[in-house]
C-alpha cells in the first residue's frame, strides 16, 4: 500500500507540474496579441488598408492606418469570441467523451492554427482569422482539461485552479518572446513552426500523464491513470456521483436506528446529491456569476484588442515608445502566474479549520468565496479608472492592475463554478458561462468602431461608460455574502442531526 501511495503521489506531482508548464507556454498565447500585432505590422499584414494623405503642403504626412487597426481588432474580436463561445460545445465534449478525446481535439486545433500563421504572409493576411481562432480555441481546451488536476490535491484545490488560470494568462508573454526574437532576426514563420513542433509534447502528456476520462473528486485511494494503469483508470466523475447518492440514501435510512461513528459522519458530510443541470443554470448563483464575468471580460478584451492603437495615440505614433510600452505590457503578463495563487489562497484559507455546527464543506467554500469575488470586482474598477485616464506613464500602473485583475478573474471563475455546482456539471457549466459571456464580448468591436469613427480615435467616453458599468459586478459578491448569512442563520434553527442527514440542503435550494 505504501509503494502504491508513493507511485501515485509522484504521478500526481508530475501531472501538476507538466500541466502548469503547458498552460504557461501554450494555452493563452492569443492574449499576447498586442505584441504579435507589432510584428504583423512590421511584416506588412493588411498594409493595403493604409491610405496615404498627399496634402498640398505635407511632405512627411503620416499614412492613415485606421482601417488596418480595425482589421487587426476584428481578428482578435473573433478569436476571443470563439475562445469563449465554443467552450459550451467543448464543455459538453469534455463531460461526455472525457479528457483524451478533448485533448486530441485541442492539439489538432492548436497545431492547425500555428501552421496557418507560419504559412501566412502579406498577400494572405486573411489567414490570420482562422489561425488565431484555432489557437484560441485549442488553448482554452488545454486549460479546461488541466483544471481537473486540482482534484488530486483536495486541500489546495482552489489554489491549483487559480494557479493554472494564472499560468494561462502569463502565457501571453510567449508572443513577446516572438517579438523580441523577430527584432533579433528570427522570422515569424520560424517561431510558429517551433510552436507547431511542440505539439509532440502535448500528445505525449495526453497518453502518459492524463486520464482517459475524468479525475474524480474526492480522489479514491491509490487512484491512478495514464499508460499501464489497468482498471484503476475506470473511475470517472459520474460513477463517483452515483455512489455518493447510494451512500446518502443509506445514511438516511439508518440515521434513526444507529448512532454514527466519526468516520460515518465524515463520509455523510462529504456526500453530495446531484442537482439537475437545468436547476444550476436557472439559479441566481449562475445568473449573477454570468453578469460578473461578462462585464469584466468585456473590459479586458476591449483593452487588449485596442492596446496598440491606444498606445500609438498616446505616444503620438512614436514607434520606439509604442514598442517600449508594448514590451512592458507583455512583461507584466508574466506576473499572472504569480498573482493568481493569491486568489486561490483566499478561497482555500478555511481548509483545515473546524467548521461551524451543521456547516457542510460547500457552505464553508461559499463563505470563503465572497471575499475573492469582492476583491476581483474592486480590482477591475481600479483598472478601468486608470485605463480611462489618457496619460501615457500611468499605463504602467494600468498594466499591473490589468494582469492582477485578469489572473483573479479567470481563476476565480473556474474555482467558483467548482465550488457552487456539482463536479459532473463542471465542463458544461464552465462552457456555458464562457459562451454566454462571449456574446457580451462581441460589443468590443462596435465600441472600437465607435472610437475610430464618431469619437475620432478618442476612447475616453467609451472608457467612462465601461467604468460605470463595472459597478454592477459588485452585485455578485454581495449576493453570495447575503446567502451565506442566511444559511448560517438557518443552521442555528435546524437540529445538527438533520444537517448531517442532508448536507446538500443549501445546494438544492440554489
Amino acid at each position: 500500500m505504501q509503494g502504491c501511495e508513493v507511485g501515485t503521489k509522484l504521478r500526481y506531482w508530475l501531472t501538476l507540474i507538466s500541466g502548469m508548464l503547458e498552460c504557461l507556454c501554450f494555452a493563452g498565447v492569443v492574449f499576447g496579441y498586442a505584441s504579435l500585432v507589432f510584428v504583423l505590422k512590421e511584416d506588412g499584414y493588411f498594409s493595403e488598408l493604409c491610405s496615404s494623405d498627399t496634402g498640398s503642403h505635407s511632405t512627411l504626412k503620416e499614412p492613415d492606418c485606421s482601417s488596418q487597426d480595425e482589421q487587426f481588432s476584428l481578428v482578435f474580436t473573433i478569436a476571443s469570441f470563439l475562445n469563449n463561445f465554443l467552450s459550451l460545445i467543448n464543455g459538453y465534449l469534455f463531460d461526455r467523451f472525457g479528457t483524451m478525446v478533448t485533448r486530441l481535439l485541442a492539439i489538432c486545433l492548436y497545431t492547425a492554427g500555428t501552421l496557418l500563421v507560419a504559412f501566412s504572409n502579406t498577400a494572405f493576411s486573411l489567414m490570420l482569422f482562422p489561425a488565431l481562432s484555432c489557437i484560441a480555441v485549442g488553448g482554452i481546451l488545454l486549460l479546461m482539461t488541466n483544471m481537473q488536476v486540482a482534484n488530486l490535491f483536495a486541500a489546495h484545490r482552489s489554489t491549483i485552479i487559480t494557479l493554472y488560470n494564472g499560468a494561462f494568462d502569463s502565457s501571453s508573454a510567449v508572443f513577446l518572446i516572438i517579438k523580441v526574437l523577430y527584432e533579433q532576426g528570427v522570422s515569424l514563420r520560424s517561431s510558429f513552426f517551433a510552436l507547431s513542433f511542440c505539439s509532440i509534447i502535448h500528445v505525449a502528456r495526453t497518453f502518459l500523464l492524463m486520464p482517459r476520462t475524468h479525475i474524480p473528486y474526492p480522489v479514491p485511494q491509490c487512484y491512478t491513470y495514464g499508460v499501464n494503469c489497468g482498471p484503476a483508470d475506470s473511475y470517472n466523475v459520474e460513477q463517483v456521483e452515483r455512489t455518493r447518492e447510494v451512500e446518502t440514501t443509506l445514511a438516511q435510512d439508518f440515521s434513526g436506528k444507529d448512532e454514527m461513528t466519526r468516520s460515518d459522519k465524515t463520509q455523510a458530510e462529504n456526500t453530495e446529491k446531484v442537482v439537475a443541470f437545468r436547476s444550476c443554470v436557472l439559479s441566481w448563483f449562475f445568473l449573477w456569476h454570468l453578469l460578473w464575468l461578462s462585464i469584466m471580460q468585456l473590459r479586458h478584451y476591449l483593452f487588449i484588442g485596442t492596446l496598440n492603437s491606444r498606445l500609438s495615440r498616446l505616444a503620438r505614433n512614436d514607434p520606439i515608445l509604442v514598442s517600449q510600452y508594448t514590451n512592458a505590457f507583455a512583461m507584466t503578463q508574466l506576473c499572472g502566474v504569480v498573482c493568481a495563487p493569491w486568489n486561490g489562497l483566499i478561497l482555500d484559507r478555511h481548509k483545515g479549520r473546524p467548521r461551524a455546527a451543521g456547516e457542510t464543506e460547500q457552505d464553508a467554500d461559499l463563505r470563503s468565496s465572497y471575499l475573492s469575488l469582492f476583491l476581483t470586482s474592486l480590482q477591475c474598477l481600479l483598472f478601468s479608472v486608470c485605463a480611462s485616464i489618457p496619460l501615457l506613464p500611468l499605463q504602467y500602473l494600468t498594466f499591473i492592475l490589468q494582469v492582477l485583475n485578469r489572473s483573479f478573474l479567470y481563476g476565480g471563475n473556474a474555482a467558483f463554478i467548482s465550488i457552487a455546482f456539482p463536479a459532473c456539471h463542471f465542463g458544461k457549466l464552465y462552457g456555458l458561462v464562457m459562451a454566454l459571456s462571449a456574446l457580451i464580448s462581441l460589443l468590443q468591436y462596435p465600441c472600437f468602431a465607435l472610437v475610430k469613427g464618431a469619437l475620432r480615435g478618442d476612447p475616453f467616453y467609451v472608457d467612462i461608460t465601461l467604468t460605470l458599468l463595472t459597478v454592477l459586478v459588485f452585485i455578485h459578491p454581495v449576493y453570495i455574502f447575503i446567502h451565506c448569512r442566511r444559511q448560517a442563520h438557518s443552521r442555528e434553527n435546524i437540529p445538527q442531526t438533520e444537517a448531517h442527514i442532508d448536507p446538500s440542503l443549501a445546494q438544492a435550494k440554489l
